[in-house]
């Protein structure tokens, strides 16, 4: 487990990172000018229109609008996590993790992989070779599993008995530890998974790390699963997503289902995006696994009640990693129908046609909470609201977020301002309700002051020596001017930093995705003329600034509450005006 990552060595890493070299050494690039070119890894296309720009050290797809740094290309490329892209860039420049920020890998956790794999090996064996087999063989041929598919996945096969395997791996204690074998109470050691088809579960980097195990007769329980162990945690892993991705590696969307045979059943009839959760209710770690692979996540449930509360969880649990482009929906089957039995039954086609009516997140989730809300009455629109609120609260600051609010307000039929406060937990409007903001996520409608200088600032963060006091800004009643004075001072207090690692410091700011659109923003200022540009919009800012000071003074007079030295100031500004 990783510590934090102090900020300081992430300026430093992008600083001494060349991005160029970085994405270059997994795409095929070529010199654009001033920038480099290729086809985006992130989307389908013929012509080149993703950007890396090693004067920014950022790229941008001006066709899908990915972006990022080096940082975000290995996280979404590679598919690592935070802590994994920052060691990776760190060795690969030579570079030592600050003390804080280091792995400290589980010393007896690495033995368990080499056992777990043997395990998995031995299973796959026995389900070709035992003599045993033929009641697991039957099964799988019933359920329609070929040998191909039957491979791919490792299912395998463990024989009733009770050491089949510890005669054969032998290691009783790390068994156990692995969760292979359980001890009794006694001091005995037994097998765990007996007279079951194998299912191994593989992490993301295709290493086995638990299986879940399905009963061949009428033992209970029907699906066993094994426990947490050093290298396995249920709320983390997903059946199937290892498999899934080599078979497709940027699937268009991921379709969670609830059993490991569906996840087999879909993939034998050309559907191998499904994985499947091990036993628990979704997780929010397992939605922010599955969004690092795709924009696009589908979960599936049964449409009787258990089958809504279970969608209901999965909800609650995806609403705190939707963010920039994702999207969740939900997919009701038939009464008595599995997805298993559904492809069976009705084929591919009809299976992705019924995957693409889902019911997107928005829908649900406002027709969950109105089932008893009369929206034909006052009280049923405030009821409504008052349920929403509290949900929609628990979504990142961004579009998403945004919409929602918009579709609950016209859904419930009531002003967007009410919706707003209940959502952020004000009774009454405030200044900062009320104001004009930068929305994350909107593209820049037109050419404000403010949205020049960010931009600006952004494409040439040396600029920053020349803006002044920042604390100033924040006194102007414009849209996002505290955000142009936050990275005002940022800059120059770290003029060090290039545009990446600006970009880099408001990652899960809520005005990251907007602060990403104007640092690719074309503001039609010429080459060689941003310095002039920069000095000229925040002489405007400065004019703006006084004019709203003077609109304030003249109130002060007007109500006859103005003191001596704001009769000076307001004469002085009238004079500095002409």
């Amino acid at each position: 487990m990783a510590g934090r990552i102090p900020e300081h060595f992430i300026d430093d890493l992008l600083t001494r990172t060349d991005i160029v070299e970085v994405i270059g050494s997994r795409l095929t690039i070529k010199k654009a000018g001033a920038n480099y070119q290729a086809l985006c890894p992130f989307h389908s296309e013929k012509t080149p229109s993703f950007t890396v720009s090693p004067s920014k050290q950022f790229y941008h797809c001006f066709g899908c609008g990915a972006h990022g740094t080096a940082i975000r290309f290995l996280m979404e490329y590679d598919r690592m996590g935070f802590p994994e892209a920052v060691e990776t860039l760190a060795r690969q420049l030579g570079v030592e993790l600050p003390k804080e920020a280091q792995s400290r890998p589980d010393p007896e956790a690495a033995p368990l992989y080499g056992l777990l794999d043997k395990a998995a090996a031995t299973y796959q064996h026995w389900l070709r070779q035992h003599a045993d087999r033929h009641q697991a063989v039957a099964y799988l041929r019933h359920r329609g599993v070929s040998g191909e598919i039957a491979a791919r996945y490792g299912i395998g096969f463990a024989p009733a008995g009770w050491d089949n395997l510890l005669r054969e791996a032998g290691h009783p204690e790390e068994l156990v530890r692995a969760g292979l074998a359980i001890r009794k109470d006694s001091g005995s050691i037994y097998d765990r998974f007996r007279n079951r088809i194998m299912f191994p579960i593989r992490d993301r980097r295709g290493r086995v790390v638990g299986f879940g195990g399905r009963v061949l007769d009428e033992g209970e329980p029907k699906y066993l699963n094994s426990p947490e162990t050093p290298v396995f945690h249920k709320g983390r892993e997903l059946y199937g997503l290892h498999e899934s991705l080599q078979a497709q590696r940027h699937p268009g969307r991921i379709l969670v289902v609830e059993g490991y045979m569906d996840v087999v059943a879909l993939a034998q009839r050309g559907l191998p995006h499904a994985v499947a959760t091990l036993g628990t209710a979704t997780t929010t770690d397992q939605v922010e696994r599955l969004f690092r692979t795709t924009h696009n996540v589908v979960f599936c449930f049964d449409g009787d009640n258990a089958g809504r509360q279970a969608a209901w969880r999965a909800l609650e649990n995806t609403l705190p990693a939707l963010r920039g482009e994702r999207q969740a929906c939900f997919l009701f089957l038939p009464e008595g129908e599995d997805p298993d039995s559904l492809v069976r039954q009705q084929g591919a086609d009809a299976f992705r046609a019924l995957e693409a009516e889902a019911t997107p997140l928005s829908e649900f989730l406002l027709n969950e909470l109105g089932r008893d809300a009369d929206v034909d009455t006052v009280d049923g629109r405030a009821r409504l609201v008052e349920r929403t609120a509290p949900t929609i609260r628990r979504v990142p600051h961004g579009v998403f977020r945004d919409l929602l609010i918009d579709e609950l307000a016209r859904h419930a039929g009531v002003d967007r301002a009410h919706v707003e406060r209940a959502v952020v937990g004000q009774t009454q409007p405030t200044q900062a309700a009320t104001a004009p903001a930068l929305r994350p996520g909107q593209r820049p409608q037109r050419r404000t002051a403010v949205r020049l200088a960010v931009a600006l600032l952004l494409q040439h963060p040396e600029l920053a020596a020349e803006g002044g006091e920042p604390e100033r800004l924040r006194e102007l009643n414009q849209p996002g001017a505290d955000l142009l004075a936050q990275l005002l001072e940022l800059l120059q207090e770290q003029p060090h930093l290039n545009p990446g690692a600006v970009l880099e410091r408001f990652r899960d700011h809520r005005h990251g995705p907007a602060l990403w659109k104007l640092a690719t923003w074309d503001h039609l200022v010429p080459e060689g003329g941003a310095e002039a540009e920069f000095r000229g919009v925040m002489n405007r800012l400065n004019t703006l600034l006084v004019e709203q000071r003077l609109q304030y003074l003249h109130q002060q007079w007007q109500h006859g509450r103005m003191t001596e030295d704001e009769q000076a100031e307001w004469l002085d500004l009238l004079r500095r005006r002409r």
